[in-house]
Order: C-alpha cells, then sequence, then structure tokens
C-alpha cells in the first residue's frame, strides 16, 4: 500500500510505513511523523494539526510528536536503542490515538484535550483505547512487544513502569484482546478499558 500523505524522517520510515499498513482508513490521511525535543512526559504524542482541528473529522490532518531522546528520571534513551518490532508498535499505538480523533466532533476534540490534562481516568481510557485501536487493527504482536520491552527494560525505573501499568493496558490484557478479536471480533466495553 502507499502512503502518499506521510512524511516522516527516513530513520524510521520503514516503521512508520509498516504501522500505517494496519490501518487502511488511514491511507489518505495527511500525518506528520515528526522528532520534536519538546514532548513531555511520554516519548512520542500524537495530535491534529492546528491548521485542521476546526475541519470537518474526515479532512484533519495528524503529526506524531517523536523525542529523539527519551529521560525518565536520571537516564536518557535514544530511538535508535529501540528496536524495529518495539517502535513500529509504538507508532501503532499513536495512529490508535489518531483513529480516535477521528472518530470526534471539533467540540468534542477541545473537550478531550481538557479532560486529558485534568482528569486521569480520562487519560487511563484514552490509553486503553490508543491500544485497543492497534490491538483491533491486527497489531497486537506489536503492542505486546512495545509493552515488553517497556516493562522489560532493566534500565527503566519503577516509578515510569508503575506509571504504564496504571494507564496502559497490560501485557495480559493485550493478550487477552488478541484472543477476543481474533475469536469473536468482540470489541470490549468502555469499563474495561478504563476500569476503576
Amino acid at each position: 500500500m502507499h502512503y502518499p500523505n506521510i512524511t516522516a524522517p527516513d530513520s524510521i520510515l520503514k516503521e512508520a510505513e509498516k504501522a500505517m499498513s494496519f490501518y487502511p482508513a488511514l491511507q489518505n490521511t495527511e500525518i506528520e511523523f515528526k522528532f520534536n525535543d519538546m514532548v513531555r512526559k511520554n516519548f512520542m504524542q500524537a495530535q491534529p494539526t492546528y491548521k485542521s482541528i476546526f475541519k470537518s473529522r474526515h479532512n484533519r490532518s495528524y503529526i506524531i510528536l517523536i523525542s529523539k531522546e527519551f529521560k525518565v528520571e536520571n537516564e536518557i534513551f535514544t530511538i535508535k536503542e529501540i528496536p524495529s518490532d518495539v517502535l513500529t508498535g509504538w507508532l501503532g499505538h499513536e495512529l490508535g490515538h489518531v483513529m480516535d480523533y477521528r472518530s470526534r466532533s471539533t467540540i468534542d476534540m477541545i473537550f478531550f484535550g481538557l479532560k486529558y490534562l485534568y482528569s486521569h481516568a480520562h487519560i487511563q481510557e484514552v490509553e486503553r483505547a490508543a491500544d485497543d485501536y492497534a490491538v483491533r487493527h491486527g497489531m497486537g504482536e506489536y503492542i505486546l512487544k512495545t509493552k515488553n520491552f517497556i516493562l522489560n527494560h532493566t534500565s527503566l525505573s519503577e516509578k515510569y513502569k508503575q506509571h504504564m501499568r496504571k494507564f496502559y493496558l497490560s501485557p495480559e490484557e493485550i493478550l487477552e484482546l488478541i484472543n477476543r478479536y481474533g475469536e469473536t471480533g468482540e470489541k470490549p466495553s468502555k469499563e474495561e478499558l478504563a476500569p476503576n
């Protein structure tokens, strides 16, 4: 499949195209994968571009900001240290956010952004939904590799791993989704994606 509307640095183009291949609905969506040192708290961040936020949901363009370096407490990790399959899974998770954003109106996106700033329960729901989108689109094995890389990386602090466990699906939950989708195609409920 060809992606005429994506741009990405050459160093991650292969992984970006691989992740995009799981989302045929995004084939004609303008998406820029861009290195940016201003990403806060997370290694990557997907969002609509400012110029397109007021366009209809299917005419928006998106940017996925990626840190070349990621600092967790006193440890610094670079994008070059991340295995290709793990990076593909991480990008696939971000594309899950794009799929979620495409289902939202402009007003809903504004409230969505505000809730993301102030509600931990909303953050958990959003991050788990992005994982769900990725698994539902066939990226389960990549998402699983990404989670295992993060949770089993000996240099990452326990504090960061706890953050990941709190807000994102666990490897066990991802396996359950892979099995569920493979067997029934059934989508998990909102309560399963964001348990209290």
